[in-house]
Parts: structure tokens; sequence; C-alpha cells
């Protein structure tokens, strides 16, 4: 670890240096990161368009194809770092990232579970289902599923980063 400005920095090591050949790679992982962000942000707007795919499980897939972008925190910087040469990260950077990633990883397991509990409702309770899953009820869920990926990380960032890196 090197001191800048009070912080340490986090020496990066791995993908890009051991590769033979790291502008291909880079030029590999920023073109599948395009063909990701793409199509969800397709996918995203194809459901908020057709009225008739709003339904709570359509509503739940664009949910789950927002929280799928969680690669937008990591790739750029990495793909940039990579470009400029840089291979170091501040230990702050390093936590903003890591809250960022784990929250949209959390909050996307929750989703995947309020999936569930909507096929489950919609199989076993078919003729209550639209009162059981309504616009507010999927709004409800949907802000849970932030709420608890958001709250799982404050608890637990904080705590990694008090840990001594080497």
């Amino acid at each position: 670890m090197t001191s800048h400005k009070g912080w340490a920095d986090l020496i990066l090591v791995g993908l890009f240096s051991q590769s033979q050949h790291p502008a291909l790679l880079c030029v590999v992982i920023f073109l599948v990161f395009l063909m990701a962000l793409s199509g969800n942000a397709v996918l995203i707007l194809l459901i908020h368009s057709n009225a008739q795919l709003h339904t709570p499980m359509s509503f739940f897939i664009s949910q789950l194809s927002l929280m799928d972008m969680y690669i937008s925190i990591t790739m750029p910087k990495m793909l940039l770092d990579q470009v400029l040469g840089v291979s170091t990260i501040l230990v702050p950077e390093c936590g903003m990232q890591m809250f960022l990633y784990l929250t949209l990883g959390v909050s996307e397991c929750v989703l995947l579970v309020t999936m569930a509990y909507d096929c489950y409702v919609s199989i076993c309770y078919p003729l209550h289902y639209p009162l059981l899953m309504n616009h507010s009820v999927c709004l409800l869920l949907a802000s849970l599923c932030w709420f608890l990926g958001s709250i799982e990380r404050f608890t637990f960032t904080p705590i990694t980063l008090t840990f001594p890196f080497c």
C-alpha cells in the first residue's frame, strides 16, 4: 500500500498483468460490457413502452435488469485504469465500489426471492392474484428489495474497511 493524500492506495494485480495480450482482453471485456448494458437497457425500455407487458412479473424483470447493471460500477474504472496504466485504487474508492456493487447484488438476490413469491401467488391463488399483487404491492416489494440490499451493505462495508490490508 502506498500513501496518497492521507489515504492508502491498494495495488491492483491480476487480470491484465497476467495476459499476453492485454489490449485485446480490454477490447473484448469492453464489448461484452456494452452488450450487457445495452441488453438490459433495451429490456427495460421494451417493458415500459409496451402496455401488454405491464404485469407484476415484467415489472420485477425490469427491476432485475436495472440491478444487473451493477457491472457499470466496476467495469468503466477497470478499463480506464488499464488504458491509463494505473494499477492502484484508493481505499475509499474501493469501499464505494464494494458498497454499490454488493448492494445491487444483495438487492438482486432479494428480488429473485420476490419473483419466486410472485410465481407462487399466481399459481396457488390465481383468483386472488390481482388483489395480492397489484401495482402498489409490486412497488412496495421492489422498494423493500432495494432497501434490504442497502441496509445489509451499510452494516458490513464499514466493518470490512476496518480490516488491515496488505
